[in-house]
């Protein structure tokens, strides 16, 4: 039976012992194994868990989106009211599809067809499910990018997805979601890409949509501060299973579950090492302290990249500011940079520029060697330096490709070890960032998103390399994985001396992993400093935004701003 909450025969969707079986090779393999939960109107229910426990593809069965060729629910049933979605025709689900369940996708890039306006996705929604026509269905998609807070709606409405940010494609998809109404609207990670500042937004959006729409809601999320903001009952997946459901207070404060438990702990809190000004260390060891006169790992002078420089038809227009203006900082041995800010602002630009993969001008050294026009022969010591984990996993890797393949590529391209030794380094590197050995015999996308960045950062880590440009490799990444793998770096960074560049916008993740922290506005960098000065004494109002726009994995604190 459903999760006792009280709400069962009062709720607008029910899941009652649903089992999904994957279809392998070998026979069906379970995946979702009798789960049971109810959702009441205007309530929010956030699914919580590791990736790969389940909660996409319990999303997904919902929708009746499964691949028939790989997934197929074996048991159970899911009734919208009192009618049973898995019963229906596919052309009755089509109307339950938008209609009265509507569904928010991680990645709304990938969601959104790169050749059709948004006005076309938009009023196509609305004509398809409410039947309307003419000018009322214009004045509708409109109306729904004005609730969704996106400025010039008109505009908008002629421009395509690649032409808006990450946070307005994603307010975009909201606002298709809810253009008809739906009763139930199922959110899968409608933040993981975002910065923490259009984070705030997009949830304060979901709230206020609820309060106006009714509608309920299932958040599916890794991240307990989202969760602790707005779930009102949570429940706790793992391998396919629900280990723990209840209030969020409940979850939050007498959690009953040890996984519950290990998820909590694994949380970072910012503020919780505001009292140094060095990360926390992996060993009882203290830091060696940096030489004096020591030459930096990375030495960054006036750094300039303008895309509007060049003539090319795609390009953009010469008349925009630069995306990245007069940057200049250093990275000592063995220490670390945290370079945080919004969408847009030039942290990714800065890192793909300081490893020579867009053009720039002004002054970058690695290792003491500066890079600017170096051959891509002479440039091979520095790539064995300085590698990159970038921040979309699944782009990063070769489909064509074992993840096994992948990782060793490196170490033949510069002829370290044997055949074996690779394979026995693979394996390592595998165990390293929580994965199994075997995993090194399977393709990309047998992978979830998380599990693929863990592939991605054993990759970078194959060279033994002397600085990392980590550009959002942890977001994601699961809490207690991402736990692990910070651990990680902190342990190589200090067996290693190692050296990062750690783009992100966790504003908690950057605390933990930072000597340094640099905050970027519009290409430029704001406010530089210690972590301690940075994080705890602000000078900056943008600095302190980018604070106070942060989840509090707190639901007592957290309700306090709802």
């Amino acid at each position: 039976m459903p999760d006792g909450s009280g709400q069962e025969q009062d709720a607008v969707l029910t899941v009652d012992n649903l089992s999904v079986d994957a279809l392998t090779p070998e026979g069906a393999r379970r995946v979702i194994d009798d789960i049971s939960f109810a959702l009441a109107p205007g309530e929010t229910l956030c699914i919580a868990g590791e990736s790969g426990s389940g909660k996409s593809v319990t999303a997904l069965s919902i929708m009746r989106l499964l691949p028939r060729t790989s997934l197929r629910i074996a048991g159970g049933d899911i009734r919208l009211e009192r009618q049973s979605l898995p019963r229906l025709s596919e052309r009755a689900m089509r109307d339950v599809r938008g209609g009265e369940i509507a569904m928010i996708f991680q990645e709304p890039m990938t969601s959104l067809n790169p050749v059709h306006s948004i006005g076309a996705q938009l009023t196509e929604a609305i004509r398809t499910h409410q039947g309307a026509e003419g000018a009322s269905v214009e004045n509708r998609a409109r109306a729904m990018l004005d609730v969704v807070q996106i400025n010039d709606p008109a505009r908008r409405m002629k421009q395509y997805p690649h032409e808006l940010s990450g946070g307005m494609r994603q307010r975009v998809m909201i606002a298709m979601a809810l253009s008809c109404r739906p009763k139930v609207l199922l959110a899968d990670e409608p933040t993981t890409a975002l910065d923490v500042t259009v984070q705030a937004q997009i949830l304060k959006l979901m709230r206020e949509l609820k309060r106006e729409f009714g509608t309920a809601i299932i958040l599916i999320t890794h991240d307990m501060g989202v969760v602790a903001e707005m779930a009102d009952r949570v429940a706790v997946m793992r391998d396919g299973r629900i280990v723990e459901a209840g209030p969020v207070l409940d979850i939050f404060e007498r959690p009953q579950a040890d996984y519950t438990r290990e998820l909590l702990a694994a949380v970072p809190r910012l503020g919780a090492f505001a009292a140094t000004d060095a990360p926390p260390r992996i060993t009882a060891s203290a830091p060696p302290p940096v030489p004096n006169g020591a030459t930096p790992v990375l030495a960054v002078k006036n750094l300039v990249v303008d895309y509007g420089a060049s003539s090319s038809l795609f390009s953009r227009r010469a008349s925009e500011a630069p995306a990245v203006q007069d940057v200049s900082f250093d990275i000592m041995p063995g220490q670390t940079l945290g370079l945080v800010g919004e969408s847009g602002s030039g942290k990714s630009t800065t890192g793909k520029a300081v490893l020579g993969l867009v053009p720039f001008t002004g002054s970058v050294t690695i290792g003491g060697k500066a890079i600017q026009g170096l051959s891509a022969a002479a440039m091979r010591p520095v790539r064995r330096a300085a590698q990159m984990i970038f921040q979309d996993p699944y782009a990063s890797l070769d489909p064509r490709m074992t993840v096994g393949a992948a990782i060793a590529e490196p170490l033949a391209i510069h002829s370290i070890g044997t055949k074996s030794e690779r394979r026995e380094r693979v394996a390592s590197l595998l165990g390293r960032v929580g994965l199994a050995a075997d995993h090194a015999s399977r393709y990309p996308h047998e992978f979830s998103g998380g599990q693929r960045q863990r592939i991605c950062i054993a990759r970078a880590l194959a060279l033994e390399p002397k600085l990392i440009v980590a550009d959002e490799s942890v977001a994601a990444l699961d809490v207690s994985v991402r736990a692990r793998v910070l651990d990680l770096m902190l342990e190589l960074q200090e067996t290693l001396g190692l050296s990062y560049l750690f783009i992100s916008h966790d504003m908690a993740v950057v605390e933990r992993m930072s000597h340094n922290v640099a905050v970027m506005r519009a290409g430029r960098i704001v406010e530089a400093g210690p972590r301690r000065a940075v994080l705890s004494s602000p000078h900056e109002a943008y600095t302190r935004e980018l604070i106070a726009a942060v989840p509090i994995p707190d639901p007592r604190i957290a309700n306090l701003h709802k």
